[in-house]
């Protein structure tokens, strides 16, 4: 007998099937654009036409014709039935299914019910909502205009213990078919029942395929709870679902989409003409729902509020993603609490700038930390370089362990060597073709620099000496691996110090302390400590803006001539592996980057 496999669990089975990394397992691809690129597995040809789409879910090979979507690839492919090829794709996901006989339509009616209910109770809500001028204006004061109250389906739940309950009896339906889709609960006495969602603005859950499948409730005061969400039902998971995602599988481009906290975050971001946010439902972000972001979104970013709560649910969401190779950004509100927050003060395109600027999970965690530990005192940049060490353990790139080694090294003026047996341990020391060199042998390297950079160094260090201020301000700018040269690099360690035990630099003292160091250019520290600096008070901000200016932009054209000339040499290599493929684009990107910021810099500077 044909066995039949339901509508819900076909979505499911391929929601779960990222369609780019089933056709990797039989076809090489390689990014061309937002799309993949590869041979047609279904016909003979050298030149590739086969082309797969992560945003459409869709192949096509315009050599042969062939396409559709991740199941039929498995159909074409492995030669399978439809269901043959769901229970294939659901075998390789995890996805336990439930084959039911074709006449057998309970199920299928049950479901169907509970959907209806939901779609007649989000009516009610809406239609209450328009009707209440208290609700109305408390979704105005937060700026939500009505064009967004429509696309999101926003309601409010009277302030009566049975209004829903009447209504929906009214139109049919059953107490148990009610109670079923969490809509209602029995009174403890068992005389009767009232209404979950009572005196809130509602928040209807639609999945991708436009049903209403759960609510999220808001108070209107600063009672509590403030948030009440539906229980979990036979038609409601948390854990597999994104509040806003049919918006965004609608709306959006795909090419980033980012994961915020609450209902309020995504319906504010939305307002303001960002239309790629969606919403975790208030509970931990699980792998489904990480799955869910990879499908619909090419690049993802965290926004998650500053609390500790919602650092630690960051933690936890880079966590889920980076198990399923993806390296999210994460978005760093500093002085707000959450999207919603910023936005009020705030325009899209600061917004935006934020999302330019987010942090990998690295750099992230180095935030964190450096916010945890007082990294000004010793045993705080103890304890901030062993928890680094311990995200850096975990990386899988050497090339990234390298980075952010040497990083951390000169932030916080710890030596290399110290860091890496933090990192890999006194047996696990990092193997290198150079031949080992005795540490009483090693001497600093003097890095030869353009005459106009290393003026730059010098007239800032002189301005640091002469004044206080000076010196703060231009850290704010700078920080210590911005300098190149030997001397520069050991004096402004010096000075810092001073700075730190007095408000007014000692320079005899700060003279004895150099002067003590072995290897250094005497003739340019004498310049840098005692030769007077001639300028203008008033012309002092200028020059140490011009100054900067100089500085980064070295450092940014070194950075770039070391990616141009690492692209050359992995550009001779025709046959390189997917880690290799992988690598090679990231360094395009960041020479994109560094192009942009140069030529912004050159911008600024020419204007």
């Amino acid at each position: 007998m044909t066995l039949y496999i339901n509508d819900e669990t076909i979505e499911k089975v391929r929601e779960a099937s990222d369609i780019v990394d089933v056709i990797s397992e039989y076809v090489p691809l390689k990014r061309s654009g937002s799309n993949f690129v590869g041979l047609c597995p279904f016909h003979h040809e050298k030149t590739p036409s086969f082309t797969v789409s992560h945003t459409k879910d869709f192949f096509h090979c315009f050599g042969c014709g062939e396409g559709g979507d991740v199941i039929a690839f498995i159909m074409k492919r492995e030669n399978l039935s439809f269901p043959e090829a769901v229970k294939f794709l659901a075998d390789r996901a995890g996805i336990t299914i439930e084959e039911r006989k074709p006449k057998d339509n309970k199920y299928l009616e049950e479901r169907n019910k509970g959907y209806e209910i939901n779609k007649v109770a989000a009516r009610f809500f809406y239609n209450n909502l328009i009707k209440n001028k208290t609700a109305l204006e408390y979704l105005y004061k937060r700026k939500i205009n009505n064009k967004v109250i429509r696309q999101f389906g926003l309601g409010y739940a009277l302030d009566n213990w049975n209004a829903l309950y009447n209504y929906l009896k009214s139109q049919g339906f059953k107490d148990e078919e009610i109670l079923k889709v969490g809509l209602i609960r029995k009174r403890s006495n068992n005389d009767g029942y009232y209404d979950v969602f009572r005196n809130r603005i509602i928040f209807p859950i639609i999945d991708i395929r436009g049903r209403v499948i759960g609510f999220g409730g808001r108070v209107l005061d600063d009672s509590m709870p403030k948030y009440l969400n539906s229980q979990e039902t036979y038609i409601f998971s948390k854990g597999n679902n994104l509040f806003g995602l049919n918006l965004v599988n609608k709306l959006s481009d795909r090419k980033k989409i980012i994961v915020v906290e609450g209902y309020m975050d995504v319906i504010s971001l939305f307002n303001h003409g960002i239309n790629y946010a969606v919403a975790s439902l208030g509970t931990a972000l699980t792998e489904q729902q990480g799955k869910l972001l990879k499908r619909y979104g090419q690049n993802i970013y965290i926004c998650y509020d500053t609390d500790n709560a919602g650092i630690k649910a960051t933690l936890k969401a880079i966590e889920i993603l980076r198990k399923l190779d993806i390296e999210p950004k994460i978005v760093i509100l500093d002085g707000y609490k959450d999207p919603d927050d910023f936005l009020k003060e705030n325009s899209t395109e600061d917004f935006e700038r934020k999302l330019n600027t987010a942090y990998n999970h690295v750099d992230y965690k180095v935030f964190i930390y450096k916010n945890k530990f007082n990294i000004n005192q010793t045993e705080g940049k103890i304890g901030f370089t062993k928890e680094i060490a311990k995200v850096i353990r975990g990386l899988k790139s050497p090339i990234e362990k390298d980075v952010y080694i040497d990083k951390i090294s000169k932030e916080m003026n710890i030596s290399r060597e110290a860091i890496e047996k933090e990192v890999f341990g006194n047996n696990n020391k990092v193997v290198t073709n150079k031949k080992p060199i005795e540490r009483k042998n090693i001497s600093p390297v003097k890095v030869s620099l353009p005459t106009a950079n290393i003026r730059a160094e010098v007239d800032l260090l002189r301005l640091m000496v002469f004044n206080k201020e000076y010196y703060d301000k231009i850290m704010q700018e700078l920080s210590l691996d911005y300098y190149e040269n030997l001397e520069c690099r050991e004096i402004l360690k010096i000075i810092s110090d001073l700075y730190i035990e007095d408000e007014i630099l000692n320079e005899d003292m700060l003279y004895e302390r150099v002067k003590g160091m072995p290897n250094l250019n005497m003739t340019l520290v004498d310049e840098i400590i005692k030769k007077p600096i001639n300028f203008l008070p008033e012309t002092v901000d200028q020059m140490i803006k011009d100054l900067v200016t100089t500085l980064k932009t070295n450092r940014l054209e070194n950075e770039r001539n070391r990616i141009k000339k690492k692209i050359e040499e992995m550009e001779k290599n025709q046959n390189r592996s997917p880690l290799q493929e992988k690598e090679f684009i990231q360094l395009c990107m960041e020479l994109t980057n560094l192009n942009k910021e140069l030529n912004l810099i050159r911008h600024e500077e020419g204007r």
